[in-house]
Formats: C-alpha cells, structure tokens, sequence
C-alpha cells in the first residue's frame, strides 16, 4: 500500500509538471539554449562573461538578466547550459542560474503583496548577494576548470551559404536581437498569459520566429540550431523527470505535523531543515510564494520560513541532476553546499531580528 501511495505520488507529480511547464515553458527554453549554442558568437559570450572578465561588468550583467526572466529552476537549466556551452565562465554562470528563479520582479513583487516587504527587500538583497558570492568562490576554486571550459566553448556556426539581404539589410545586420526577442517573447508569453490570449500569442510569435528563420538563416544554421535544441532536451528532460519523480515520493512522504514540529522555533537546526526541504524539492516559479504563506498558518517561524524561500526556487531536486551533468560532481556539491549554509545562516539571523 505504501509502495503503491508514493509510486501514485511520483506519478502524479511527473503528470502535474508535464501538463503544466513542458509546452509552454520548457520547450520555448529548449529553442532558447538551443539558439545560445549554435548561433551566438563564442567571443560574445566571452566578452562579457568569460573567465577572465573583471567581476564588477561580468556578475551585474548575469545578474540582471536573470532579474528579466520568471522562470522556475528547472526551466532556468537550458539557458544556463547554453551559455555555460557558448563559454560563460562557471562565476557568472551561477549568477545567472541563481538569480532568474530566486529574484526575478515578478517574484519580488509577489513575496512583497503576499508576504509583506520586509520579506521581499529581504530575498532580493540577499539572492543577488549570495549569486554573487558562490559564483566567486566557485570560479576561484576551480579557476583550472573553467579555462580549460571556456578554451573548448562552441563556437558560432559559419555558413558558406550566403543569404541575398539586399532587401533586408536591417533584419540581416541585427538578426540575432530579433531572433532572441521573439524567442523569449514565446517563453514569456508561455508562462505569464493565461488563457486562449496565450495560445494566440504563441501561435503568432512563431509565425514571425519561423518567418525569421527562413528569410535571415542559411539551412546550415537552422540545421545546427535544431541539433543543438535536440542535444540539451535529450540530455536534461530524462534527468528531469526522474527528480520531479523523486520530489514527489519526498512530498508524499512528509509527516503532516512536520512544519510546526521541526521548523516551528527559530533555531539552527529549524533553519537547516527549511533549507533542505527548499533544497530538494520543487515547485514551479512563484508557487513558493502561497506555499511559504501556507506554511506560515501552518506553525513555521519566520526565520526557517525565510531559509526556505531562499532556497527553494533556487534549486531542486531535478535541477541538481541536471547541473552535476555540466559542471561535474564536485562544482555541483560546493555550489548545493554553499546555498545550504548560506540560506540556514539568513533565516537564523532573520528570525533573530524579526520576531
């Protein structure tokens, strides 16, 4: 009976996400890295984000993209692949990955009307200082990684087939803004346009994305952007699935007295606990919010309750599986390590201070 309880669960979980955020999310992200990988200059994305970049212009630009983009941690995976391919450096890398799901403005701004501002100013302050903080300290341990990484980055596929653009000079001169715009417009249209509004506006958007491709891209390259969407779907959606499986045995499996028994004091052990739970299990973007509203009816102190909503759209379960898969075991424990220590250390100081 139990077997078959959590087997449901994980079931369950696995159908509610692919319902949800495969469409309309995660294959729009898998166009996007796909694009990153094949289309984008290497020296581009090493001009701005390499390795040897100095930290003040590489880690705000990482940062700030990721401000723009409300995705959860798990839709987050392909971009940061892309760049981290295209040779991003593995600092801003982390930037980026952390900040997108943890201090987007529509996440902010949800914590703030749901949760109060002191709670708000608290996540967005404390995220861009911690995304900054562990893509220092991993790009300084591993600093041997990262050259040899970015030294062997994919570089641009070059046609020998030219385009006749005497008539579209413009669109040719700047074809990869249009092209990335329209990609993200499907990916933000996907995830924050409900109803029949969001079928219509993808359904368009890909009429000018397809139209883009035909009229400003050689074959060579639409081949190449194609092959590179299929290398990180295949790579990163089995992985996925499996922890998404896994989150939701865990889920089914909690206790239902668990928050105000563990997490219902503001202490270390209480904090740590919170961490872990925001560590490992997943929910889609901005569903932390209700969640960490729900918990705090439920008993949890507002220290934990702060450890948690620091962690949890941060990273998961699935979202480790994926990453240890591009930056090696190691980097991967140090970077789940440091999010760990750093949100359980936040929440003890934070319940300290606001009772």
């Amino acid at each position: 009976m139990l077997v078959t309880n959590l087997f449901t669960a994980g079931i369950k979980a696995v159908i509610e996400y692919v319902s949800l955020h495969v469409l309309t999310c995660l294959v729009p992200a898998f166009f996007i890295a796909g694009a990153m990988s094949a289309l984008l200059p290497k020296e581009k994305i090493i001009q701005y984000l390499g390795q040897k970049v100095p930290k003040y212009k590489a880690y705000p630009l990482s940062i700030v993209a990721g401000l723009l983009l409300a995705v959860c941690s798990c839709t987050i995976l392909p971009l940061f692949a892309g760049i981290k391919k295209k040779g991003a450096g593995i600092g801003p890398a982390l930037a980026f990955l952390y900040t997108a799901p943890a201090t987007n403005i529509m996440a902010i701004l949800f914590t703030g009307s749901v949760l109060g501002w002191n709670f708000a100013l608290a996540r967005i302050v404390l995220s861009i200082s911690f995304a900054s903080l562990i893509g220092i300290i991993i790009s300084t341990l591993f600093r041997k990684e990262d050259m040899e990484e970015e030294a062997k980055a994919t570089p641009a596929i070059v046609s020998a087939e030219v385009k006749d653009t005497e008539k579209l000079p413009f669109l040719q001169k700047h074809r990869l803004i249009f092209f990335f715009i329209t990609l993200i417009a499907i990916l933000i249209v996907g995830t924050r346009v409900n109803g029949y509004l969001r079928y219509i506006g993808i359904s368009g958007l890909i009429v000018i994305l397809a139209t883009l491709t035909k009229l400003l891209f050689t074959k060579e390259e639409a081949e190449a952007w194609l092959c590179e969407t299929w290398f990180f779907t295949k790579k990163i959606f089995p992985l996925l699935l499996g922890g998404i499986f896994v989150a939701g045995v865990l889920t089914e499996l909690l206790p239902q007295n668990f928050l105000a028994t563990f997490m219902g004091k503001n202490t270390l052990a209480a904090n740590l606990i919170a961490a872990l739970f925001g560590v490992f299990m997943y929910f889609p973007t901005l569903v932390e919010v209700p969640m960490a509203k729900m918990f705090l009816g439920l008993g949890m102190a507002k220290g934990p309750l702060l450890a948690y909503l620091l962690a949890d759209p941060v990273i998961s379960l699935p979202s480790i599986l994926v990453v240890r898969k591009f930056i090696g075991n190691k980097r991967t424990l140090v970077y789940v390590g440091l999010i760990i220590v750093f949100t359980t250390i936040s929440g003890l100081i934070y319940g300290s201070i606001v009772r």
